[in-house]
């Protein structure tokens, strides 16, 4: 069975993920934006083994600590879309800009496109490409455990931002619309930011896509 455990992380409070097979315990970390002592001391107490990154997008609060963790325990990084090479590059630039720790720089071991899929211990995830908040954003689907790692698509009431550089309005109403609605209603997401919800209490009474 499929099990997570969400660890905010950063100034901006960003919701890494632990996620990990109980048959295996082999597990994943999603997007480690930063704060390593305390995810390692979250992975030492679930005394589970991580055995990859995984990547929603690359803006600094979700990778930014990746490169540290991928060289320090030997990692390969999964992810994101090959549409966020530039926010990769340019991590420096971003820690910078947001008062972040340095981030090293990574090449991810293996780049996703909408279809693929993922796997930890004896679960596969199915991956699907959803831009519009960044080119390259991607999104993580059980079937099976009803979740979804959405990283900042969608949040409860809300939807991701638009306004950086590559972002799209209507590339990620689509996205959404096209990609997570199908997932099912009862399906329960967790966002790159916030609570958790499921799909169809947005499609319900989320502001910005409401009805949709």
């Amino acid at each position: 069975m499929l099990r997570y455990l969400t660890v905010p992380v950063t100034p901006f409070a960003q919701n890494c993920s632990i996620v990990w097979c109980d048959h295996t315990l082999d597990a994943v970390i999603v997007d480690p934006g930063g704060d390593l002592p305390r995810l390692r001391a979250a992975v030492a107490e679930l005394g589970v083994r991580p055995v990859a990154i995984w990547l929603t997008h690359a803006h600094i609060d979700h990778a930014g600590a990746t490169g540290t963790l991928a060289r320090e325990e030997g990692l390969p990084v999964i992810g994101p879309h090959p549409g966020d090479q530039f926010w990769i590059d340019a991590l420096p630039q971003q820690s910078r800009m947001f008062g972040f720790p340095p981030a090293e720089p990574f090449t991810p071991t293996r780049w996703l496109a909408d279809g693929d899929t993922v796997r930890v211990g004896d679960e596969v995830l199915t991956v699907r490409h959803c831009p519009g908040h960044t080119p390259g954003h991607v999104v993580f689907h059980s079937a099976a455990a009803r979740r979804c790692f959405v990283g900042d698509v969608l949040f409860a009431g809300s939807i991701g931002r638009t306004d950086f550089p590559g972002g799209s309005h209507e590339q990620l109403i689509a996205s959404i619309v096209e990609r997570l609605w199908p997932m099912g209603d009862d399906t329960v997401f967790i966002p790159g930011h916030g609570p958790e919800s499921t799909f169809g209490r947005e499609r319900r009474d989320n502001p910005y896509v409401g009805g949709t």
